[in-house]
């Protein structure tokens, strides 16, 4: 996701609306661009509208999505599918799909997968053009694995994503963690920035950054004969922001079991993979006034020989979970 940080430096008295003052920066984009690339304003480490007036000093951070990508061809690729209508398509993504086509992975991406389904469908083309399509969402990390929705117009994507944008769209993830928290249930609540000493992690902040916020339920706990804990938890984020899971999870002294960025090599699972996954998403449909709930079973890698769900008792209570 494209941003830009900075300052108000440039405003000879009173206030200007803040798109107006970044419509001026090299390497912005256009105004209408921002809206329709869901541009998020931070002033003063405070959620702000575009609009929202700025004057000299205020200290700012903007976010953007990425430009919509041209001539990503479809692939036939076996996508798990948990629902499909002429709308939405709601998916279980494999561990090591990148959602969206970037440098480094132009193929292989959930959108070539989704655009070779979709060839032939009246309201999505069979090239990735800017208004032709399949939309996502939202994103999982390349090695998330779990429940993804994608909208297949734009309608539907502007539904959804109002949801997402009013958090009334509930998730739930289950992770394996190195540690536990030391509160069976709790709350995270942080201002998360981007790591300025290695810019492909994030990391938790006091003063600056964006909200997030994270609920935990520690589910089953082991204890090693020398000590080392590891902890199976269900969480509940109420934001979507990157990495947020991970980074909470590292600030909590516990990060993921597997996690390259935020963890580091377990000597007792050194072929570990990141041990988390996307369980459950409940979110209205288009066309629809009442909740739909999608699941995706907890995937084989979580039953590692450590046997914190190897129970059928909690493998069964976990992909039940409701609340």
């Amino acid at each position: 996701m494209p941003e830009c940080r900075g300052f108000v430096d440039s405003i000879d008295g009173g206030c200007l609306r803040f798109d107006r003052y970044i419509a001026n920066k090299a390497n912005i984009p256009t105004r209408s661009q921002l809206k329709v690339r869901n541009a998020q304003a931070v002033i003063n480490s405070k959620p702000v509208k575009l609009s929202f007036p700025v004057k000299f000093g205020d200290v700012f951070e903007l976010h953007w999505d990425d430009a919509p990508l041209q001539n990503i061809l479809p692939e036939n690729i076996d996508l798990k599918t948990l629902y499909e209508d002429d709308k939405v398509i709601v998916v279980n993504k494999p561990q090591g799909m990148v959602v969206h086509p970037a440098a480094g992975n132009w193929s292989g991406t959930l959108v070539n997968a989704l655009l070779g389904r979709c060839a032939g469908r009246n309201n999505c083309g069979g090239v990735h053009t800017e208004n032709s399509r399949p939309f996502i969402v939202h994103r999982l990390d390349k090695d998330t694995s779990g429940v993804i929705i994608a909208a297949w117009d734009a309608a539907a994507l502007a539904f959804l994503q109002e949801q997402f944008k009013a958090r009334t769209v509930k998730k739930t993830y289950i992770a394996i963690t190195r540690g536990a928290p030391r509160e069976k249930k709790g709350l995270v609540s942080t201002k998360i920035i981007r790591d300025s000493k290695n810019r492909k992690r994030f990391t938790v902040s006091d003063v600056k950054g964006r909200s997030s916020i994270t609920r935990y339920q520690i589910k089953s706990l082991l204890t090693m004969p020398d000590g080392a804990v590891y902890a199976l938890l269900l969480l509940h984020p109420a934001t979507g922001r990157t990495h947020q899971i991970r980074v909470h999870l590292k600030h909590l002294g516990c990060p993921v079991l597997g996690d390259p960025l935020y963890g580091t090599r377990d000597k007792r699972f050194p072929d570990a993979t990141l041990a988390l996954h996307a369980l459950k998403l409940s979110i209205v449909l288009p066309g629809d006034k009442k909740i739909s709930v999608f699941r995706a079973p907890v995937p084989k890698r979580f039953f590692v020989p450590h046997g914190l769900i190897n129970r059928t008792s909690i493998y069964d209570e976990i992909n039940n979970q409701v609340t």
